[in-house]
């Protein structure tokens, strides 16, 4: 290949391959594409990465980080296009190059928060996007809390939307799946909400189990129709018995996000569905609802693919931890937990991993006093960070 070929050759480098790591090797790249891997020193001159790791950019399926810049503040709403690209920014500095931007689809009548705006969000994202404004690749996931009534309503138009690429079945009724312990629950809303009084919360949660049985199982069956109709891969979320992981072979989902018990998790992992847990939990040792923990499945070979949930950083740190915190585990195998893996189960097959012919969506990290940091990120082989 011809110099005046090459857009990007990054040489001096500790490459993470999907299935080895290269000690020191070096990669090019033209037209957006990885073109070359290799080992020792490169044939063409290229930026020296000084020993640092190069990895695919990764890939994130749940992360609700963007309503917190949407809205700062409780009633304080930012202007929309502005809030998404601030999000973008902190998404392409924590390693992040696909994200899917996790949308909350329902409106909840006793608590505030940023309900009811996923179409308007949506927008944004997508007008910021027109105008080029954003580093990451961006597509959407609908987070469908399955009791609300108007969720089917508002899930229909937003479906069909070509950049949705993930819906979620959801249910935070209490005393079940995430809050079988009705505790944390009260513990999570009063810390969410400025401290909410038991009264308020005897009434939200006596409304939750009054809407779980109104509405829960025909919405059920009407979101999983609707998510079939499009082709849209679907999750469960916070299996935790038999009959949920029954439920979830059932809907032909793809994805099992956050189950909360060991058995739950071996048992979807065994039927085909990929696990996916916090890299908080794995990061903190445990989970903030007292659930199974990450590194537990991790070790158990039950774990397919981590999110960074609510701390877009976590999920670089939990992969770079990983070796040190299970055994048995390679850092190539930890980084396919953040990158091929998850890219693979919403069909986005032509990245998250660093091979000729996939995207050039990259990034150099090095980690001091255990913390990774990412000195660069390329996007299609251009820098975004």
């Amino acid at each position: 290949m011809s110099e005046s070929e090459i857009v990007l050759v990054l040489t001096n480098a500790k490459v993470v391959l999907a299935d080895r790591v290269i000690t020191r090797g070096w990669l090019a790249c033209a037209d957006g594409a990885i073109v070359e891997v290799g080992e020792g020193r490169a044939p063409e001159r290229g930026e020296d990465v000084e020993g640092d790791i190069i990895m695919p950019g990764l890939v994130e399926l749940h992360t609700d980080h963007l309503e917190a810049h949407y809205m700062p503040r409780p009633k304080v709403y930012w202007d929309p296009i502005a809030a998404v690209v601030s999000y973008d920014g902190q998404i392409a500095t924590s390693g992040i190059t696909t994200v899917l931007d996790s949308l909350r689809v329902w409106r909840e009548e006793l608590v505030e928060g940023v309900d009811g705006d996923a179409a308007l969000l949506a927008e944004a994202i997508g007008a910021a996007r027109d105008a080029n404004l954003l580093r990451c690749d961006h597509l959407l996931h609908l987070r469908c809390e399955i009791p609300m009534p108007s969720v089917v309503d508002e899930a229909r138009p937003l479906i069909g939307r070509a950049d949705v690429r993930l819906a979620s079945l959801m249910d935070h009724t209490p005393g079940q799946r995430q809050f079988r312990d009705e505790q944390k629950l009260r513990d999570y809303y009063r810390g969410k909400n400025g401290g909410m009084t038991d009264q308020e919360l005897d009434r939200l949660f006596a409304r939750r189990l009054e809407l779980q049985e109104q509405c829960g199982a025909q919405n059920h069956r009407a979101l999983v129709e609707l998510a079939q109709a499009h082709g849209t891969p679907l999750a469960s979320h916070d299996d935790t018995t038999a009959d949920h992981v029954a439920e979830a072979i059932a809907d032909r989902v793809a994805i099992a996000e956050f189950p909360t018990t060991t058995e739950a998790a071996a048992a979807l992992h065994a039927a085909g569905i990929r696990v996916l847990m916090g890299a908080p939990n794995l990061v903190r040792g445990g989970s903030h609802s007292g659930n199974v923990a990450s590194r537990d499945l991790a070790a158990s070979g039950h774990l397919d693919i981590l999110s960074s949930d609510y701390v877009p950083q976590s999920l670089l740190m939990a992969a770079i931890a990983m070796p040190e915190i299970v055994p048995g585990i390679d850092l190539a195998t930890a980084v396919r937990t953040v990158t091929k893996t998850p890219a693979e189960a919403v069909g986005l097959n032509d990245r998250g991993e660093i091979t000729p012919g996939r995207r050039a969506d990259l990034i150099r990290v090095s980690v001091a006093r255990n913390v990774p940091v990412v000195r660069s990120a390329w996007r299609l082989g251009r820098r975004v960070a």
